[in-house]
């Protein structure tokens, strides 16, 4: 009788959460967190000095608006447990009961520390997107396409892939950790948005070098860190799959890294901690889709191949003559492809069996449709994000208030002063500054 009355005690409480869980999941949603400045502190080192400041800006606006729609209906929209098999519903708008209840993606947590977790996917994926058009687009636009763009690109791509009702999820896609809908959507949506913008003034005249070496390490290595919250966390739970995500994350780094310094190597004869740095990101983001399904030995393969495609995908901006001024397309966008069809070649059902998920495998383990079935997805979320984003964005630059790009005078001037009224580095903005305004008749001075 006195078991009886506990387990209705139970039942009336409701679920049963594992405060460990929870706790691995919060503590990986903080290091998603710092992924997002991560992206910031990479991009502004890589490009020009005058522009550093408006890069980490950016990428810390997408976590404010990004947070802000995802409260609204992101949330909903990308996650619904009873949504359509191409949109979620709007049953959890403004994370209406959410609360303690389980999502049925994470039974152990409750619905607020899987909704917070998510979050920092969300946020962080258009992040990635901006340095495509780095150095000539506005600011206030951003705002608008960061709210937009989650919501028509985003939101349903991660409900085709993580939704129990999502299209892709129900024809056995495998995606672990966001290869379609974090690299790929960010890929395709920032060839889509270096197109709209257009080119840099001097694209194909000018080099345009890293202005912060020290920069792009620190921001590798805040990457590197949270990545390892990003795919580990992917588990929502702290078990041995989430430890299998954990190592094969960091060998399929280390792998491609390595692989891209000596490939650069061949040209230059230095050993650049700028191409290691690419080439760690790449193996990042091609092992994404499969860190909880692979073995640690599949992970070495990965990061070599991810690093040598991604390395030479880098050349088709001049060969094709578009303007991605930090490489997102070459490295998310082709690195997501790498690392889906990878993932139907290398996936292996034993993996999954470490917190009791079953998964047919992929050709390791015979099952030979599952290539085709990660090439469908791949195209849907690629297809997806980059019409929606071309459209999105040829919009916004016909309305005179949302024009994307500076004029003339303030890419030359720089965004973070012509945009932000703030320098990153003040005395040698100022001294390039008066040095260019000097031969320009009726030119503005930066008062910043």
């Amino acid at each position: 009788m006195m078991m009886l009355m506990r387990r209705q005690e139970e039942a009336a409480a409701g679920p049963t959460l594992n405060n460990g869980d929870q706790a691995w999941v919060l503590a990986s949603t903080a290091l998603v967190f710092i992924m997002v400045p991560g992206v910031g502190y990479f991009y502004s080192g890589m490009a020009r000095s005058k522009n550093a400041l408006s890069l980490i800006f950016l990428s810390m606006l997408s976590l404010a608006v990004v947070g802000v729609e995802w409260f609204i209906w992101g949330y909903s929209l990308s996650l619904s447990e009873n949504g359509s098999v191409f949109i979620g519903n709007l049953n959890h708008a403004f994370l209406m009961d959410v609360g303690d209840k389980p999502h049925p993606n994470g039974p152990t947590i409750s619905g607020t520390v899987y909704c917070t977790y998510q979050s920092m996917f969300a946020s962080i994926t258009p992040a990635l997107a901006f340095g495509a058009a780095a150095e000539r687009s506005r600011i206030l636009p951003a705002l608008v396409f960061l709210f937009a763009w989650s919501t028509l690109v985003y939101n349903p791509v991660a409900y085709w892939t993580w939704a129990p009702n999502g299209w892709l999820r129900t024809l056995g896609s495998l995606d672990y950790a966001g290869g379609t809908p974090v690299h790929m959507n960010s890929g395709f949506a920032a060839l889509a948005y270096a197109l709209v913008v257009g080119r840099r003034q001097g694209f194909g005249k000018e080099q345009f070098k890293p202005h912060n070496y020290a920069n792009i390490m620190l921001g590798t290595a805040l990457l590197w860190f949270g990545w390892l919250g990003f795919n580990p966390g992917s588990a929502v739970a702290a078990n041995g799959r989430a430890g299998i995500a954990a190592i094969v994350t960091n060998i399929a780094a280390a792998t491609s890294g390595l692989t891209w310094l000596l490939l650069a190597y061949r040209h230059e004869r230095k050993l650049s901690s700028f191409h290691f740095c690419s080439g760690a990101v790449a193996g990042l983001v091609a092992i994404t889709p499969a860190s909880g399904y692979v073995q640690p030995w599949a992970a070495f393969v990965f990061g070599i191949i991810a690093g040598a495609v991604c390395h030479f995908a880098c050349d088709l901006k001049h060969r094709l003559g578009y303007d991605d001024a930090l490489d997102v397309f070459a490295v998310h966008g082709v690195g997501g492809l790498v690392g889906n069809l990878l993932t139907g070649i290398f996936a292996d059902a034993s993996i999954a069996t470490l917190d009791n998920a079953s998964i047919p495998g992929g050709w390791i383990n015979g099952n030979w449709i599952q290539l085709p079935i990660q090439l469908a997805a791949s195209g849907a979320g690629a297809g997806w994000a980059f019409v929606i984003t071309y459209i999105m964005l040829f919009i916004m630059d016909k309305i005179p208030a949302l024009r994307l790009r500076v004029d003339e005078h303030e890419e030359i001037l720089g965004l973070d002063a012509s945009q932000m009224g703030e320098l990153g580095y003040e005395h040698m903005a100022i001294n390039e500054w008066e040095r260019r305004d000097s031969g320009r008749s009726g030119a503005s001075r930066c008062s910043g």
